[in-house]
């Protein structure tokens, strides 16, 4: 029997769900959930029920994990923890300060209702911070640098958008090369926010909107730009589509350390991606998988990819890991 999958949600991230599920002959779409109105026809690729959002509690026995595709700046912050009570749920809240907090919701709502919860399963929370602890564990004397990009923030530019009097809006994160180098020779701990990191920001403005202000608001975001030096330049929607309509990523973690007396190691994991919502995506549902196989054996509240067991991510069982992998 193949696992239920529903989506939540039905942007970028969604839509790299719904392509990437095919790849994953263990799971099956079965419900695109969405807050707009399904009779306007929303367009999908998929032959299966839209669902208004309002209506998901009718599909609980229906849906075996729940992937939630929404924004972390106002989505998931309601959307995990309402619906974690009544689905398994895997979900990509990518701000980090205030991870501790959002699980503590979400586990609650989910022991509440019975249920398993992966939450902030991207690739930054999420693959990278796997490789920052297994780094970290493995040479204890170092220090761990994470960057991010040349690439496009899916979170980052949603914020811009929710500003009033953005029509449309696309956020590059840009790792600086100084710091990079520093990281390598083992001092990423001096490394400020500001130093490891611009953000530049392409805008575009409601006719007649105050730009000054839009400028400012992004500039002063908190635990979004306030921490880094931020460019924002306003163009049109059509630069914006002719220039600017791929969603390409990527990033390093970078652990340099020592063991004995002075043996100097680096520890260094890259990923150059085209599609930032097809990669996130796929992570998704491999934590999809994971959370249906936590429930079964009986495990409910909030999950992070720390808790989960590498094989449980995998569609292989553990005879053909052992042989294939190991």
């Amino acid at each position: 029997m193949k696992i239920k999958i529903g989506i939540c949600g039905y942007g970028n991230l969604g839509r790299g769900v719904e392509s990437e599920i095919k790849k994953h002959n263990d799971m099956e779409l079965a419900a695109i959930f969405t807050r707009r109105n399904p009779a306007e026809n929303l367009k999908t690729n998929s032959a299966v029920p839209v669902v208004h959002l309002d209506h998901a509690v009718l599909w609980e026995s229906k849906i075996d994990v729940m992937i939630l595709c929404g924004g972390s700046a106002t989505d998931l912050p309601v959307q995990s923890p309402q619906l974690a009570r009544l689905f398994n749920i895997v979900d990509s809240f990518d701000t980090h300060a205030k991870i501790p907090e959002f699980k503590e919701k979400v586990d609650s709502s989910a022991r509440a209702g019975g249920k398993c919860a992966v939450i902030s399963a991207g690739w930054d929370p999420g693959l990278f911070s796997l490789i920052r602890l297994y780094a970290g564990t493995i040479i204890p004397a170092g220090t761990t640098g994470s960057f991010w990009g040349h690439g496009v923030s899916q979170g980052h530019s949603d914020a811009v958008r929710r500003i009033k009097g953005v029509v449309n809006a696309i956020q590059y994160t840009i790792p600086q090369d100084e710091a990079i180098k520093r990281a390598r020779q083992g001092e990423a701990a001096g490394l400020t926010t500001r130093e490891k990191h611009k953000r530049l920001c392409y805008v575009v403005a409601e006719q007649g909107a105050d730009l000054l202000r839009i400028e400012k608001e992004i500039k002063e975001m908190p635990n979004y730009f306030a921490d880094y030096d931020t460019d924002v330049i306003f163009i049109t929607l059509e630069e914006l589509k002719k220039n600017h309509s791929q969603l390409p990523h990527g990033g390093y973690v970078i652990h340099a350390g020592e063991t004995g007396d002075g043996n100097k190691h680096l520890i260094e994991f890259t990923l150059k991606l085209d599609s930032n919502p097809e990669f996130t995506a796929s992570i998704l549902l491999a934590c999809a998988r994971a959370a249906f196989r936590m429930h079964k054996e009986g495990m409910s509240g909030a999950k992070t990819i720390f808790d989960i067991p590498p094989i449980y991510l995998s569609a292989l069982d553990d005879d053909e890991a052992v042989r294939l992998l190991l």
